[in-house]
């Protein structure tokens, strides 16, 4: 299972390549996780100096939940690689949708969602945000599969 961490992975600025105007990060750099997703380095505020908009990959593995949150004032464009997502999403998260390689999301801010790997492989998905500070603005939203605090 990924590192669990909130705002603070890791962040490797020494294989960012800042070729005055245009930087890169070659390979999507190395990964790290958050709230059970694992996601390539990409690019934020915390190694390119963006101050709009991030973007990364994100690897969720077979079974694997990424367990409810709400987005505060971002939006967020996923477009989906490889695998199948439910995503359950609203206020009390009754409504449903399944999505497959080749989809595109949106999701608006403030709906509360939750992130299932349904499929047998895992799911890569190209995550696109319009927040440069990648998940500092992400709060928890109830869950009945997420464990209990101190568990």
């Amino acid at each position: 299972m990924p590192e669990q961490t909130k705002g603070t992975g890791h962040i490797d600025p020494g294989i960012v390549e800042d070729l005055g105007g245009l930087t890169v990060i070659r390979g999507g750099g190395d990964s790290r996780g958050w709230n059970g997703i694992l996601y390539k380095q990409g690019m934020s505020a915390k190694n390119v100096g963006a101050q709009a908009l991030s973007i990364n990959v994100a690897t969720v593995p077979p079974g694997a939940v990424a367990y409810a949150h709400i987005h505060e004032g971002f939006e967020v464009m996923l477009f989906i690689l490889q695998g199948t997502v439910k995503h359950t999403f609203g206020e009390g998260l009754q409504r449903e949708v399944i999505n497959h390689a080749g989809d595109f999301i949106y999701i608006k801010p403030g709906v509360p969602h939750e992130v299932f790997n349904i499929g047998e492989e895992e799911l890569i998905v190209f995550v696109a945000r319009s927040a440069a500070d990648e998940w500092d603005k992400i709060v928890d939203y109830p869950s009945q599969y997420r464990p209990p605090k101190g568990a």
